[in-house]
């Protein structure tokens, strides 16, 4: 078998590739295990009127020799980053205020752009027999409901209040409208049926903490 290296085509026997063959698996094994292994990234809640009422990081996890460790035993590395992404910078206060505020005008406007779903009459109905497609009136409609990239998925859910939930995950995490659900049954019990929680204020009850936190980090 030829091989390019140094510059210039050399012939490997089999006795070589059979020995490099364990190498390349060590290090495709290696690289499978520094993969991220907590699929939740970060929670976002913005108002009707557009504030961050709620936001919430779930540091990644990524498995392998700590610093320091001496046994050589796999630990768990815990990696911090914007919302929660491995090898990025780590957001300020003033950022998620300015990152909420900047997709509810985003979101504001995709929702204005979305075409309501057609309706098409019956023939019955119709004395000429026609039949007539026009935009349905009843339906409202939803702006941006998911948003995907090579890093992350975005999963947009607004109530029927105009509260937003944004729900960042790994793009190949399936089911995340099921997650979703999830994190607003969570929010009815423990947010909106707290007496002492009045809409549109800031969420900081330790009950729901909690509860999310064993719901989402988990997965």
């Amino acid at each position: 078998m030829l091989n390019w290296a140094g510059g210039a085509w050399r012939h490997e026997n089999r006795y070589e590739l059979a020995l490099r063959r364990p190498l390349l698996s060590l290090q495709l094994a290696r690289l499978s295990r520094h993969k991220v292994t907590m699929p939740v990234f970060a929670l976002l809640i913005i108002s009707k009127a557009g504030s961050l009422i709620y936001h919430r990081t779930f540091p990644t996890a990524a498995p392998g020799t700590a610093a320091g460790n001496l046994t050589g035993q796999n630990q768990t590395q815990t990696v911090q980053g914007t919302l929660g992404l491995p090898g990025t910078s780590t957001l300020t206060t003033n950022d998620y205020l300015v990152l909420a505020g900047t997709f509810h005008g985003v979101h504001a406007i995709t929702r204005s752009l979305t075409p309501k779903l057609p309706v098409t009459t019956s023939a019955t109905a119709n004395p000429s027999g026609k039949t007539w497609t026009y935009p349905d009136p009843t339906v409202a409609p939803s702006g941006i409901e998911s948003l995907e990239s090579s890093f992350f998925r975005l999963t947009v859910f607004q109530t029927l209040s105009g509260t937003k939930f944004l729900l960042f995950t790994d793009p190949s995490m399936p089911n995340t409208d099921l997650l979703m659900k999830g994190v607003y049954e969570r929010y009815a019990d423990y947010v909106c049926k707290n007496p002492f929680w009045q809409m549109e204020m800031p969420i900081r009850i330790e009950a729901w903490d909690r509860s999310l936190g064993q719901w989402l980090t988990r997965r």
